[in-house]
């Protein structure tokens, strides 16, 4: 009972009487309700005496403060040159003071207070649901500022856990207690709340609109723009007005403010600040609103570390100074204005990396005659100023669509919002997550249509210094209306991002995804992890990093280029051989182009970059501009136009401006010297140039209209006005000189291109050259056979070959390291002898069937890209279209199972695959039922054996299949081998250790020992006997469904097809007995002949 009243004692509020002495009454607890305040109860009085409490210096954290008071003045940055920000403290309220009594507070309700830290988090939090909120079932990028914004949450808890050890609250008042850290937490969590609140309401998620009122759940909702009260407009400021006029229209992107020679970001991208660059939150800047900044030296970094982890920038300039603005009154506002937009997909400078980086517009069209759909398509390059367009025809499983994305790889990809079917939405998804960073899934409104596109271009002169025709291009692409309307929706972007200098100045061509090359639809190109590996994304154990040994970042691209698109033309894949033959016979000659190239920079870039600045020769001269328009007393919006204001504002930029333009021209030039010194250096060696010119076409560069001449002044040139131009200051007589002379050099910007080409090419053969000398195993040149040299209209059992001997995975190791066993593989003839075209495999699990399949693949790619080849030997004819169905997964976020993944990929085989073609299916029908797998793979098997008859490589476990087909004349019976360690002392077979060859042995493999590997991976033994003991019950019940098969190993389905044709034809009564049933004896007995014959 002492113990109770004890307690209620330390609950009831103390009070001071006259004379001093605390009086204690019963008082009601009262709730401080608010938006963003927890509950708070009344705190008690604790100690009387003269001299400060202990708690005094943290009774406000448990107090309600009048925050009207706090001081407004405006937050000032000082950077000490590492553009690290700091800002002046706000003012807030001391300890209240009650007399001499200080005030503690009640204990701590943990419960009350983290729940209000979640309800604050929910108001300041407006990233979340703004910017995670998805179009048409498509998640947004999956980058920082798509994800929740967590405001030190994890550090609010350790407070938490900090204020439960350092407050003791029964311990005795007379204790002396050291609280050196209360202090800082409170003015911490302060700081924590001034950093989550929003003065505005309706930037609260629950209250975000787009411009057309429509809310963040509404299907349309468009994230690009924002809606703004009429009231909240009227109370702006005029500059609270410029920024907020600029940033209804770009709600997508972070706005950078410049206020003086600062550059400063408000309200929700004040949230991505602090998030992503450390940046400390005030409550300052234009309209005392929650903002963050940076000093204008060190804004390109900033903007740069934004860019990189996938948001969108864009810089509000001022276009004058303060003195020029009070020149026009003494209320005139400075001027400001959205100068550039830069986006990860739109990035042309700073640390970008040797990969092209592309945004890409799709427009799927209405359903073709056949059943197909048509996509358009158009992306661009902004850093190499090149922009594509083209178009596909495509069926319900995206096959063609999934290998664009996987060929471009965009950064960003652009459809209309309501413009794309449930199946492409899925192929944007299941491909946009295939690679190490998702792209960015951008929904926009309807492109405008063709006609409308047409006069846009033509009235805007857009493509005017293109190499081609806009219009002959447009027009010698298939699917016409659609390819114009994606070319509408990237100029539509491309113009809001203010990058029309691309429009203007870049080349337009055509893009052919499968048009006369290797065809590879996107999950092939998944499958063999041809660019990125299953395991990570990563490009460790992908072909195009075992081949990409080019030293320059254009031919890095280069060679990407070529591994989506392999060559069908066995003269041109001769053409590259050659010259890899030339290269592997004199090191001498790679050595030296080695030691070249590595002094070259992106040429094709630096090209680019001139290009863009040649729009109009004026902006070299904007200093010049500038420095006499400083010298008028006039109002500058009013006699000179906006464009020469921003040049008159921004002298300083622009004077680092020509800066950069002329180190850039000064660097493409030296690096066109070099690039000249390679191919002066390979005409020495006739047979090298001879062969080289078959690969590529090498512009004029000797005599008097040779490039070499042309060059040598400009190089003359810049040693003479510009000696420093790495470092140079540029007068304005200079800058007239740079203008002339980047004009003069993009006159024949073709020619340089050739150039620039002519050098990429030399950098990917020299790649293959090396690939080849630094293999470990045996490499050899491929022979290639054209396809006309099997058809043959009497023999329709020939078909395309493919041989090779010793051929083993490239970059797959072995046991201990080693390399993998090579292997034989013969399948086809030419029409002199017969060979199956068709390998039914089997073997053990993880006995290198699918590492075998892959291997086959890799061969046929690298003979047809002009490589040498994993091989001791290797003939094979033109492959037109490789399939694969390797491996078994789902893909959740896609809603596909094992099994429909499993059938779409072989329904695209069935329908497309032709005799050329090579197939690849690794355990089909293993998703479902044993029986329905078992149906399903039979079915498909003999589908593409007797009516497609390409090459076929088909891995099963399905052991029936092997005597459904053992005397088949088109099937083969192979499988991997393996044995048992015989110095195992167990006797049960289940217990041995299997022990994999990894070598191709003929015949079928009599089981899949199932069991030891299970054993291998750990399973307990107990369940493996018992797994054992089911399996012989079920081989016992299931045999006999199966006994007919032990029959038909010497009678095929062939066989019964020629059977069933015998018994149609002794049915036809003698009258009708006419010429096709003559001819399908003679064919009959044509096939039985051919049979007998490989037989005997």
């Amino acid at each position: 009972m002492q113990r109770q009243k004890s307690i209620l004692s330390f609950l009831k509020k103390p009070e001071t009487s006259g004379g001093g002495k605390s009086v204690i009454r019963d008082v009601p607890d009262e709730e401080i309700k608010g938006t963003d305040t927890p509950p708070e109860k009344v705190p008690r009085q604790i100690m009387a005496g003269k001299e400060p409490s202990l708690f005094s210096s943290i009774k406000h954290k448990f107090s309600k403060f009048d925050n009207s008071k706090s001081s407004s003045s405006e937050s000032r940055f000082q950077v000490d040159g590492t553009s690290r920000v700091h800002s002046r403290p706000r003012k807030c309220d001391g300890p209240v003071d009650v007399g001499n009594e200080y005030l503690a507070p009640q204990q701590l309700n943990l419960k009350d207070l983290f729940n209000a830290n979640i309800t604050m988090k929910s108001e300041g939090d407006i990233s979340v649901s703004f910017l995670t909120n998805s179009d048409d079932g498509i998640p947004g990028p999956d980058t920082p500022g798509m994800k929740p914004t967590v405001h030190k949450l994890k550090r609010v808890q350790e407070d938490i856990s900090n204020f439960k050890d350092m407050f003791n609250f029964s311990t005795p008042s007379t204790k002396k207690v050291k609280l050196p850290q209360v202090s800082d937490v409170s003015k911490k969590t302060q700081e924590e709340d001034s950093e989550i609140i929003s003065k505005f309401e309706w930037l609260h998620p629950s209250r975000i609109k787009d411009a057309n009122g429509r809310k963040l759940a509404d299907p349309l909702y468009d994230k690009k723009t924002l809606y703004i009260p009429p009231d909240a407009l009227r109370k702006f400021s005029a500059s609270q007005k410029q920024y907020w006029d600029v940033k209804c229209q770009y709600m997508d992107v972070v706005l950078f403010f410049k206020v003086g020679k600062f550059y400063e970001l408000y309200e929700l991208d004040a949230e991505i600040g602090h998030k992503e660059l450390d940046w400390k939150m005030t409550i300052s800047g234009v309209g005392k609103c929650r903002q963050v900044g940076i000093s204008e030296s060190g804004i390109d970094d900033a903007v740069q570390k934004l860019i990189a982890r996938g948001y969108k920038v864009g810089r509000i300039e001022q276009l004058e100074t303060s003195a020029q603005a009070k020149s026009r009154g003494a209320t005139s506002v400075i001027q400001r204005k959205l100068v550039n937009v830069l986006t990860p997909a739109t990035t042309s400078e700073g640390n970008i990396g040797p990969d092209a980086v592309h945004l890409l517009a799709i427009k799927e069209d209405e359903l073709l005659e056949n059943g197909s759909t048509a996509f358009g398509f158009a992306f661009v390059d902004c850093a190499a100023l090149k922009l594509w367009v083209g178009s596909i025809s495509d069926d319900a499983s995206c096959a063609a669509l999934g290998a664009l994305l996987m060929q471009v790889s965009p950064k960003e990809i652009i459809y209309e919002r309501q413009g794309l079917t449930k199946e492409s939405q899925r192929a944007l998804k299941k491909y946009n997550l295939s690679g190490p960073v998702p792209s960015q899934l951008s929904p926009s409104d309807a492109f405008g249509e063709a006609l409308e596109v047409k006069n846009i271009i033509e009235s805007n002169s857009y493509f005017s210094r293109s190499f081609n025709l806009w219009h002959h291009l447009i027009d010698g692409v298939l699917h016409h209306d659609p390819a114009l309307r994606a070319l509408g929706g990237l100029i539509s972007h491309l113009s809001r991002l203010m990058l029309t200098d691309v429009l203007r100045n870049g080349d337009i061509l055509r893009y052919e995804v499968y048009s006369g090359c290797l065809r590879m639809d996107g999950q092939t190109l998944v499958n063999l992890e041809i660019f990125n590996n299953n395991a990570d994304g990563g490009l460790s154990g992908t072909l195009y990093n075992y081949l990409n040994n080019c030293i320059t970042s254009s031919g890095k691209r280069l060679l990407r280029s070529w591994i989506c698109h392999p060559l069908l033309d066995v003269e041109r894949i001769n053409n590259r051989l050659a010259v890899v033959d030339k290269l592997i016979a004199n090191p001498g000659i790679m050595l030296s182009l080695a030691q070249s190239l590595r002094k070259l920079p992106d040429l094709e870039r630096l090209l680019g970059r001139v290009k863009s600045s040649i729009q109009s020769s004026s902006l070299l001269l904007l200093p010049l501009i500038g420095s006499k328009l400083l010298k008028q007393r006039v109002s500058l919006t009013i006699s000179v136009p906006s464009y020469y204001c921003m040049a008159h504002a921004l002298t300083k930029e622009i004077d680092l401006s020509v800066y950069l333009q002329v180190k850039v021209f000064g660097s493409l030039v030296r690096g066109m010297q070099i690039g000249m010194e390679i191919l002066i250096f390979l005409q020495e060696y006739e047979v090298m140039i001879t062969s080289l010119s078959k690969v590529v076409s090498i512009p004029k560069l000797s005599g008097s209209e040779g490039l070499v001449k042309f060059l040598v002044q400009f190089e003359a040139a810049i040693d003479s006005d510009f000696p420093n131009y790495q470092n140079h200051d540029v007068t304005d007589s200079e800058s007239e000189t740079l203008s002339i002379l980047m004009e003069l050099f993009i006159e024949r910007a073709s020619e340089w291109s050739q150039v620039i080409h002519a050098i990429n090419c030399i950098d990917v053969l020299r790649s293959f050259a090396a690939s080849t000398i630094s293999s470990c195993g045996t490499m050899c040149r491929p022979v290639l056979l054209p396809h006309s040299k099997f058809t043959n209209s009497l023999n329709e059992t020939a078909c395309p070959i493919l041989q090779m001997k010793g051929f083993w995975h490239p970059y797959a190791l072995g046991d201990n390291g080693g390399l993998p066993v090579p292997n034989d593989l013969h399948l086809g003839g030419d029409g002199r002898s017969h060979i199956p075209c068709t390998l039914l495999l089997t073997g053990p699990n993880m006995g290198g069937k699918s590492t075998l399949l892959r291997a086959t693949c890799l061969v046929v790619i690298l003979a047809q890209l002009g490589c040498y080849v994993p091989c001791e030997m290797c003939t094979l004819s033109v492959v037109d279209i490789i399939f694969t169905r390797l491996g078994a997964t789902d893909r959740i976020m896609t809603g596909e199972s094992t099994f429909l993944i499993e059938c779409t990929e072989t329904a695209t085989v069935l329908q497309n695959a032709t005799q050329n073609s090579l197939v690849l299916l690794d355990e089909l029908g293993r998703g479902t039922s044993t029986f329905d797998g078992y149906a399903i793979a039979y079915a498909v098997f003999r589908h593409l054996v007797e009516k497609v008859n390409c090459r076929l490589l088909f891995a099963t476990h399905y052991h029936p299949l092997t005597k459904e087909f053992a005397a088949h004349p088109r099937v083969i019976l192979q499988h991997m081998a393996c044995s048992f360690d015989l110095t195992s002392k167990t006797l049960s077979q289940v217990d041995k250790q299997i022990v994999f060859l990894y070598r191709l042995a003929s015949g079928a493999c009599p089981e899949s020992y199932g069991m030891q590997v299970a054993h291998m991976a750990g399973i307990p033994v107990p369940v493996i006997q018992a797994a054992s003991k089911a399996g012989q019950v079920m081989k016992k019940k299931v045999g006999q469904n199966f006994k007919s098969c032990e029959q038909r190993e010497n009678f095929s389905t062939l066989h019964e097809d020629w059977l069933k044709a015998l018994v149609s034809v002794s049915k036809t009564a003698e009258v009708d007995f006419d010429d096709d049933a003559f001819d399908s004896l003679f064919c009959m007995w044509h096939e039985v002949k051919t049979s007998c014959k490989t037989i005997n």
